[in-house]
């Protein structure tokens, strides 16, 4: 296992979705961190890169849960935006209006359009129903649709 080729594969993904549950550049670095060091710690093997990207984005949200829990946690910084793939230019312009969306439906878009994976696999890491989870996208949907209608602002 070469720690530095996983953390080189894995860094983005993680930050992006610490960022979008966070919302916040430096509590998401410290995900990162912390996320890599409980990787290094346990001594993760896995079966494929499927594994792989699975295990890092629940690890991720499960941590990011943990600190949303944390009362005295303040978060202040919405102007960072997150690296994404080169691939997905997808949209730069919508991701302020996604990350005015609800954890649950933000999780739903990131998942399904930046890390493409399919209702079936989101139901696997997300612990929902698949009709919960394209119940939700459909209504993600629809509430970027809104906002973006509202702000006269184009969308695809």
């Amino acid at each position: 296992m070469d720690i530095q080729q996983i953390f080189e594969r894995q860094h983005k993904r993680v930050y992006r979705v610490a960022m979008m549950m966070l919302q916040n550049s430096s509590d998401a670095e410290d995900a990162v961190q912390n996320v890599f060091l409980k990787f290094v710690e346990k001594g993760q093997e896995f079966k494929d890169e499927g594994h792989e990207d699975a295990w890092f984005i629940t690890v991720t949200r499960n941590y990011c849960k943990d600190q949303l829990k944390n009362t005295w946690n303040s978060r202040v910084d919405f102007g960072e935006i997150p690296e994404r793939p080169t691939d997905a230019e997808k949209e730069d312009h919508l991701l302020p209006y996604i990350l005015k969306l609800k954890e649950k439906y933000r999780e739903v878009i990131y998942l399904y359009y930046y890390e493409e994976y399919s209702v079936r696999e989101m139901s696997k890491i997300l612990r929902r129903g698949e009709s919960t989870i394209q119940t939700q996208l459909s209504a993600a949907r629809g509430k970027l649709r809104k906002m973006l209608e509202k702000e006269g602002a184009k969308y695809v």
